[in-house]
């Protein structure tokens, strides 16, 4: 048998009200577009959170004041130091983007974002492509297949923009055609170039936002991705959580991630035994030549990154 008590329940009186946490400078970002590329922008639409919801998270505690700054500060930064990453999931945030359909296809792999996309199945495409000057043709890396280094000259470039134009006016003329013709829209798009841009509404936590960042912001990423994730970074995020975006930089975005052959090549180089640092990377397999050269290897190509960074000498470096 089951007995209903008929005592009412009472709060336990430590609790008490609460307010909204806001960040007043991002509120007065709300709803303004901030430019990228060339016609491309991001907005905030709403946000939830702050460096404050951080630290409530992690201390399980309730209102505000709870600790110094500085302590707060500490504690963030330990956060992030430890990848402790649930009391970052405390804060989201929603965005209004514009950006061309090629660089959104990277941003929507990540898929830890709540998403809805412009349709162009149910609404006309949107009259804007994203156009590339002579002097921002890049060149394809030799030693990374979907990446590029260094860029075309102007004189050259040149002609390439000039196609560039045709072709996105003739496209855009043929869609136009097509739908003015009575053609579904969900085909008369279907020659319209991945240069268009397209609008989303894209809400995520600050813990993936994050994630989306210390990739996105890589010097390795494309560069139209990567204008808008250094958008959202440093005029969005260093203002909405300030202590957050300051751990962020120190220990994700300008760190050195250090493998185990990493660290014991480093000791070699240290130790001055250059050839046990070569040994090392030989029984890796970093080191096979190919008519004498050496052949390309991504995980070689990244140490020794590693070790200019920290001015340390590449043992099996020539001459």
């Amino acid at each position: 048998m089951i007995r209903v008590s008929s005592e009412t329940p009472t709060m336990p009186q430590e609790f008490e009200r609460l307010q909204r946490l806001a960040v007043p400078a991002l509120d007065e970002m709300l709803g303004v577009p901030v430019p990228v590329l060339d016609d491309g922008f991001i907005r905030v639409i709403d946000y939830f959170g702050s460096d404050e919801s951080i630290v409530q998270a992690a201390r399980v505690s309730y209102g505000r004041g709870t600790k110094r700054i500085h302590e707060d500060r500490g504690l963030i930064r330990y956060l992030m130091r430890h990848r402790h990453t649930t009391p970052f999931e405390m804060c989201e945030i929603k965005f209004h983007v514009r950006v061309p359909m090629d660089a959104w296809r990277q941003w929507i792999r990540h898929r830890t974002a709540n998403i809805n996309e412009y349709s162009t199945r149910y609404s006309v495409a949107i009259d804007a492509t994203q156009r590339t000057a002579a002097s921002e043709w890049r060149l394809q890396a030799a030693g990374n297949r979907q990446g590029s280094e260094g860029t075309l000259p102007p004189e050259l470039g040149l002609h390439f923009t000039e196609q560039e134009q045709q072709l996105q006016d003739m496209s855009r003329r043929i869609y136009n055609e097509r739908v003015e013709k009575g053609i579904a829209r969900e085909q008369a798009r279907k020659d319209l170039p991945l240069s268009t841009y397209t609008e989303a509404y894209w809400k995520i936590d600050l813990h993936n936002l994050l994630h989306f960042l210390e990739l996105r912001m890589d010097q390795s990423a494309q560069y139209e991705i990567r204008c808008y994730a250094n958008t959202i970074g440093q005029q969005v995020v260093k203002v909405w959580c300030p202590l957050v975006w300051e751990a962020f930089v120190d220990y994700r975005l300008n760190a050195l991630s250090l493998t185990r052959l990493d660290i014991e090549i480093i000791r070699a180089i240290n130790a001055r035994r250059p050839e046990e640092a070569c040994q090392l990377a030989r029984g890796h397999g970093w080191l096979e030549e190919d008519k004498g050269k050496l052949r390309p290897n991504r995980e070689r190509s990244e140490t020794e990154a590693k070790l200019r960074h920290l001015k340390l000498p590449i043992p099996w470096a020539r001459a």
